[in-house]
C-alpha cells in the first residue's frame, strides 16, 4: 500500500500537488492520468524515492520512504521508466536477473532460488521463449514485457510504470494493461502506471488517480467516472483550445 500524508510536490516556484492525504491499495491496478506537465512523472519519481518531496510524507507498507536506505527501497519499489531499452549483448534472462540485485550476495552471484525467480518472472509475462534472445532484435512490446519481468523478479510490493504504453500499438496497449491487471490481482501487488489512454484506464483499471493541480483525486474507477472529475479535466482542455483559437483569430484580424 502507498500512503500519502499532507504531501506537496512541485519544482521551483510551481506547486503541482498539495495537501494530499490518501492511499493506493494492494492488489489493485491504478491508472495515473492528467494533462502534460501536471506532475505524473514527478509523483512516480517521488514514490520511487528519487524525486523531491517538498512537504509531507510518502509511506509504503507503513514505512516512511524518507527514512529508508536505497537497499531497502529496492526491496519495496520497482520502477519501469519510459526509456526504450536496447541492450545488444545481454540476453533477456540476464536483463531480468538484474531485478535480483537487491538479494544477491556481495559479489552479485545468484543462487538457485534467484534463477528460479527469474524463470518464473519470464513465464509470468509470457516471455520464456525469449530468455536467450537479445533485446535489440525484439519489438517495443516484447521489450516492455521483459522490463516488467525484471520488475517482477525484484519481488517488490509496489510496481511503478511511467507511460508503459507510449510506444505500443492499440492491441499491445490493451494486452499489456490486461497483463498488469492480472499481476496486481494474482500477486497482490500495488501497480501504478501513468497513461494518456483514458479508454484503457476506465475499462481495465481498478482505480484512477487523476491530477488536477494542485489536487490529486484517487477513486475506484466507476466512482471516478461518476464524480465528474474526468469530464472537468477534458472540459478544461477544450476551453484552453477554444481560447487559443479565439486569440489566434483576434491577432490575425489586427
Amino acid at each position: 500500500m502507498i500512503r500519502f500524508q499532507n504531501l506537496r510536490l512541485g519544482y521551483d516556484e510551481r506547486t503541482l500537488i498539495e495537501h494530499l492525504s490518501s492511499e493506493i491499495g494492494a492488489g489493485c491496478l491504478t491508472a495515473l492520468i492528467g494533462r502534460n506537465g501536471t506532475g505524473k512523472s514527478t509523483l512516480l519519481r517521488a514514490i520511487a524515492g528519487i524525486g523531491t518531496v517538498q512537504e509531507g510524507t510518502i509511506s509504503i507498507d507503513g514505512e516512511d520512504i524518507s527514512s529508508l536506505s536505497a537497499a531497502r527501497m529496492a526491496t519495496l519499489v520497482a520502477f519501469v521508466t519510459t526509456d526504450k531499452v536496447r541492450i545488444a549483448n545481454l540476453r533477456c534472462r540476464d536483463v531480468v536477473a538484474l531485478g535480483r540485485a537487491p538479494y544477491t550476495n556481495w559479489i552479485g552471484r545468484m543462487q538457485d532460488e534467484d534463477r528460479l525467480i527469474v524463470e518464473q518472472s519470464l513465464a509470468a509475462v509470457g516471455m520464456s521463449d525469449y530468455a536467450d534472445k537479445t533485446m535489440d532484435r525484439m519489438s517495443d512490446g516484447e521489450c516492455q514485457r521483459i522490463m516488467i519481468a525484471r520488475a517482477l523478479a525484484q519481488q517488490t510490493p509496489i510496481i511503478l510504470l511511467d507511460e508503459p504504453t507510449a510506444f505500443l500499438d492499440m492491441p499491445n496497449r490493451y494486452e499489456l494493461c490486461t497483463l498488469l491487471g492480472q499481476l496486481a490481482h494474482d500477486e497482490g501487488k500495488c501497480i501504478l502506471f501513468s497513461t494518456h489512454e483514458l479508454d484503457i484506464a476506465i475499462s481495465l483499471c481498478d482505480s484512477i488517480a487523476l491530477i488536477a493541480p494542485p489536487e490529486l483525486h484517487i477513486m475506484p474507477t466507476q466512482e471516478m467516472v461518476r464524480s465528474g472529475h474526468i469530464e472537468r479535466l477534458f472540459t478544461a482542455k477544450q476551453e484552453q483550445a477554444t481560447n487559443f483559437v479565439s486569440n489566434l483569430f483576434s491577432a490575425i484580424k489586427q
